[in-house]
C-alpha cells in the first residue's frame, strides 16, 4: 500500500474494496470507550470523504444528545467496522466532536446530501432546502424567519468527525461486532 504525504504526515491508501464500501453504503458501526472504561459499539449514519488525502467519515443524524457524542469527547480513540458489505473492515481512527456551526455546516451538508442518494428519499425537497440555506451562507446573511428554524435543527445534529489513524484490517473472525446492549439508564 502506498502512501501519500500530509504536512509531514503519511496517511495509508485503502484498498479499493474498501472505498468501493465507504463510498456505497451508508451506515458504519463504532468501537468507542464509554465513561466507565467499557466498550460500546454502535452503529450510526455517516459520509466518508477525503480531505487533503486524508480519510475521514462524518457521523450525523437527527438532532438531539447522544451519548456515543459525549463519549467521543472524553476518549477520541476508536475502531470504525464496515457493515453493508462484505469483505469486513476495522479501522483504527481518532473522533473530534464539531460544534462550531460553521465548521459543522459543510459536513452536515455533505452527510445530507450522501443520506439523499438513499431510494425513496424526498431529493427534491431536501435540494431546494439545502440550497436556501446555502446560499443565505453564501451571502452571509442573517438567520432569520424560516432560517433561524434551520439553525436551530442544525446546530442540534450531532456532528463527529473520524480521521482514519491507522491500517484497515480485513476482519478475519466473520461479521462485524455486535451492537452493545441498549442500557435503560441512558436516554440513546
Amino acid at each position: 500500500m502506498g502512501t501519500d504525504k500530509i504536512g509531514g504526515m503519511s496517511a495509508q491508501q485503502l484498498p479499493p474494496q474498501l472505498e468501493k464500501i465507504l463510498s456505497e453504503s451508508f451506515y458504519i458501526r463504532t468501537t468507542l470507550t464509554r465513561k466507565d472504561g467499557s466498550s460500546r459499539t454502535v452503529e450510526t449514519t455517516y459520509v466518508w470523504v477525503k480531505e487533503n488525502g486524508t480519510n475521514k467519515i462524518i457521523l450525523s443524524g437527527y438532532p438531539g444528545k447522544r451519548d456515543w457524542v459525549a463519549s467521543m469527547a472524553r476518549n477520541s480513540k476508536v475502531t470504525v467496522h464496515t457493515v453493508e458489505f462484505e469483505p469486513w473492515f476495522d479501522i483504527p481512527g481518532e473522533a473530534r466532536v464539531v460544534r462550531d456551526l460553521d465548521e459543522k455546516l459543510p459536513r452536515i451538508f455533505e452527510f445530507i446530501a450522501h443520506w439523499a442518494l438513499r431510494p425513496n428519499f424526498p431529493r427534491t425537497k431536501f435540494k431546494i432546502l439545502l440550497g436556501a440555506v446555502k446560499i443565505n451562507r453564501a451571502l452571509r446573511l442573517p438567520w432569520w424567519g424560516p432560517f433561524i428554524i434551520a439553525k436551530r435543527v442544525f446546530n442540534g445534529m450531532p456532528c463527529v468527525e473520524i480521521t482514519f489513524t491507522g491500517k484497515a484490517v480485513m476482519r478475519e473472525d466473520g461479521a462485524p461486532p455486535l451492537l452493545s446492549e441498549p442500557r435503560d439508564d441512558r436516554p440513546f
